[in-house]
């Protein structure tokens, strides 16, 4: 193993990381928010990598139009999702949400394989299959994007919980919604933003999974559950644990990769895609509540 190859199977970690931490903390928002561990994720990811292929490629627009696109329509279509469906569930019904959100995720790939085919396509994103060459080490032109506009998105978000009006107000709701309610805060447009910022971020995780050699497929919806693990590993209702989480868990699994044709030929070829899980296994048993969350109180 060279020098080059673990720089490029950092970078590529990073991009495919990117991707993840932009769907776990899309998740850890709404579940601060509602209570739903939301696995409809899965649903805007695709409807933000089949958006984008729709408007860029077959319609010809720019692809940062198709991707703003994207955006817009997966925050709008998640903001109806939670605003109407899940809406009707009890905050104390979980389990019934979240089989509804399974459902869901379910539904909408099967609408984006009738619709699309099953056949991977070209995202049409700017970077394609160029590479590269950073002192030595090969790396491809997408992971590079991928992983510098993840890093600048996640940012963003952080500054727009931490500094903005609406952040501040979702922040309070979720630290003591009855106080944040006697001073004036809305919980309804709270949760008006958690499911709009989620749907955006699974929009925009859909782009960057789907950008370079990957494709627009209708498998890219089962990457929510890699958001699980990721969720565990930081703590469920920590977006900066999400965050931390989701790029450990992307240069794990590519680190994993490198290793495989070595020193885990024995554990066989599709051990780095059962890693994130193996590592969520071993984190629930050590550590429930992950390194950032929040340790549950019981009282006997």
């Amino acid at each position: 193993m060279t020098q080059a190859e673990i720089f490029q199977a950092l970078v590529s970690g990073l991009a495919l990381g990117a991707g993840y931490a932009l769907l776990a903390v899309g998740v850890v928002v709404v579940y601060s928010a509602t209570g739903i561990l939301n696995f409809a994720q899965g649903a805007f990811v695709l409807i933000g990598a089949f958006t984008t292929y729709q408007v860029g490629v077959v319609w010809g627009l720019p692809f940062l139009v198709a991707a703003l696109v994207s955006l817009l329509v997966g925050a709008l279509l998640s903001m109806l999702t939670g605003m109407t469906l899940l809406r009707r569930f009890s905050k104390k019904a979980h389990f019934p949400a979240v089989m509804a959100t399974v459902g869901l995720l379910f539904v909408v790939q099967a609408l984006v394989a009738g619709l699309w085919g099953d056949e991977a396509r070209d995202l049409g994103d700017p970077w394609g299959l160029r590479v590269v060459e950073v002192g030595g080490s090969v790396l491809a032109l997408s992971d590079v994007w991928t992983a510098a506009t993840g890093a600048v998105l996640l940012l963003a978000v952080f500054a727009l919980i931490r500094f903005s009006p609406i952040g501040l107000a979702m922040r309070a709701a979720v630290s003591d919604e009855e106080a944040a309610v006697a001073q004036g805060i809305s919980t309804r447009t709270v949760t008006v933003f958690a499911w709009s910022l989620g749907g955006a971020l699974g929009a925009v995780a859909g782009i960057l999974l789907a950008a370079g050699a990957s494709g627009v497929n209708s498998t890219l919806g089962i990457a929510a559950f890699a958001a699980l693990p990721a969720m565990v590993l930081g703590g469920i209702d920590s977006p900066l644990g999400a965050l931390l989480g989701g790029l450990f868990l992307g240069v794990a699994q590519q680190f994993a990769i490198l290793l495989q044709s070595s020193v885990l030929e024995p554990l066989g070829a599709g051990f780095p895609g059962v890693l994130p899980y193996l590592i969520l296994v071993v984190m629930l048993v050590v550590r429930p509540q992950g390194f950032f969350g929040t340790r549950a109180v019981r009282r006997f």
